[in-house]
């Protein structure tokens, strides 16, 4: 492991890393989130989610010093009485679950469908690009609530699972467009390649021409779109539970404590709306850095 982050970090894009002082922070940020929501039942202070430790009469507690003087809530309380630091820690656990899960299986079905569109052409590139043209004449925000609100009207009664599966569905059906254009554009000018040309000659079938040699040539701006596309899903997933139609209600997501802080924002509890919309901001703004930098480091006319 050791030896694969040096050689990683000697390379040109580690050199990249290494000489960008706005990459270097954004990873930091990004990487205190992540181990922070990673290891959340180690680390919070409390577990916002036992409803046996929460304490009503502890609600809508400012962030101040305690009698004894210890900081028992750092960030404050909600409504509910919850800790606010620890409903960020596993609210961001939520939020970052939901993202990379639905960014991966967008990208899975994206890479597919243009892989498919690009190398075969004729009437399977015309049909598969109608439907991402239809796709992209709807706003995602509205195709995200059309799915989720159906998924919910089918299952009004349904265990936490399935909502979060809905959700994660409802944010893949909106993503994998992108990575479907971006890859069959790619693969498009890979397939006239003589290297590609050559397996053809040899008699290697499409399926493997496609999964061995042009899918590893693609795979360069797939990577910086899923990287800007994370941040995208987390805020769609944010965006949804502050309308009411994502995570339940139960569960800390970044924009349920958003949501339920902002009927208490005018009334003086600032603290909390305040801190997880920082909490989203940080998150969002350090993954789309990271994203500029990968885009710009993979791009050899920058070198």
């Amino acid at each position: 492991m050791k030896k694969t982050l040096l050689r990683w970090l000697d390379s040109d894009v580690g050199h990249s890393f290494r000489t960008s002082p706005v990459a270097v922070v954004a990873a930091l940020i990004a990487l205190v989130c992540v181990v922070g929501a990673a290891f959340a039942p180690w680390l919070a202070p409390h577990n916002p989610f036992d409803l046996r430790t929460l304490e009503l009469g502890d609600a809508r507690l400012p962030p101040a010093w305690s009698a004894d003087g210890r900081l028992t809530y750092p960030l404050g309380t909600d409504d509910q009485g919850r800790d606010i630091l620890s409903a960020l820690m596993y609210g961001a656990r939520i939020s970052l679950v939901v993202g990379l899960v639905s960014v991966l299986l967008s990208m899975a079905i994206g890479v597919a469908m243009g892989l498919l569109a690009g190398f075969k052409g004729g009437w399977i590139d015309g049909l598969l690009m109608r439907v991402c043209d239809v796709m992209l004449s709807f706003p995602p925000i509205l195709v995200a609530l059309l799915i989720a609100g159906v998924g919910r009207a089918l299952f009004p009664n349904a265990h936490e699972g399935v909502a979060f599966g809905v959700l994660i569905v409802s944010i893949t059906l909106t993503g994998w467009v992108q990575y479907a254009r971006t890859v069959r554009g790619a693969t498009m000018v890979e397939r006239n390649k003589e290297y590609v040309q050559a397996a053809r000659v040899t008699g290697v079938s499409p399926s493997r021409i496609m999964r061995r040699h042009v899918l590893p040539n693609v795979m360069g701006p797939v990577l910086v779109l899923g990287t800007i596309h994370v941040a995208t899903a987390i805020i769609t997933e944010a965006t949804l539970s502050f309308l009411g139609v994502g995570v339940p209600p139960t569960s800390p997501s970044l924009g349920t404590l958003i949501r339920v802080g902002n009927d208490y924002l005018f009334s003086g509890e600032w603290w909390i709306t305040i801190f997880p919309g920082l909490m989203l901001i940080l998150i969002a703004l350090s993954v789309n850095l990271l994203g500029d930098w990968l885009r710009d480091a993979l791009n050899p006319r920058l070198r």
